[in-house]
């Protein structure tokens, strides 16, 4: 017995170069627009037997908008980003550049005083790890930063390798398996 985990990457709330730490904006224009567009690839993945979105606003919108009506779950919140909360990375490498690097280079440093990196993969990990263990199927609307965290944590890859995955607004991956032993499936495009 395993579980299908589908991760969809909530629609897009600014311009990539805007994008914010902990970012709570609900989806722009062009976000709800992207919704718009693919939500015919997508809308299926809405047959699972659970729906969940983070608690962003962009999240639950693009949950609601894609017909999922899902349920919030706090454990897929973005990283804690603590006092760089709402800033653009280049507004904090300005402002504090030796805390950059250090978080860039050291998975289990905080210099923001929120979340470490190794602790945001691990709290994904658990939330993972917990859900119902039978056959069946889920889908999961979450933040880039979530999508990104799981997928470190189900191919067991170190938390550097975090930095190497792009996860692009609406797009999607699927992992299934059983507690602490996931696989990452990739499908065929229909011909």
């Amino acid at each position: 017995m395993s579980v299908r985990v589908s991760l969809v990457a909530a629609a897009r709330s600014s311009a990539l170069l805007a994008e914010r730490f902990d970012d709570d904006r609900p989806l722009d224009h062009a976000g709800w627009r992207e919704v718009q567009l693919a939500a015919h690839t997508l809308v299926g993945l809405g047959a699972a037997e659970l729906r969940y979105c983070s608690p962003a606003p962009r999240s639950r919108a693009t949950g609601d908008a894609l017909g999922f009506a899902p349920l919030l779950q706090p454990a897929l919140r973005d990283c804690d980003m603590g006092r760089w909360r709402g800033m653009t990375l280049s507004e904090v490498a300005a402002r504090e550049p030796a805390g950059v690097d250090t978080w860039l280079a050291d998975p289990s440093s905080a210099p923001h005083g929120g979340e470490s990196l190794l602790a945001f993969i691990s709290r994904i990990g658990g939330w993972l790890d917990t859900r119902p263990v039978r056959d069946g199927a889920l889908v999961a609307v979450a933040e880039p930063a979530v999508v990104r965290a799981a997928l470190v944590y189900a191919i067991n890859a170190p938390p550097s390798a975090y930095w190497n995955i792009d996860v692009r607004p609406l797009s999607t991956v699927t992992i299934t398996g059983l507690p602490g032993r996931w696989s990452l499936s990739i499908e065929a495009v229909p011909r």
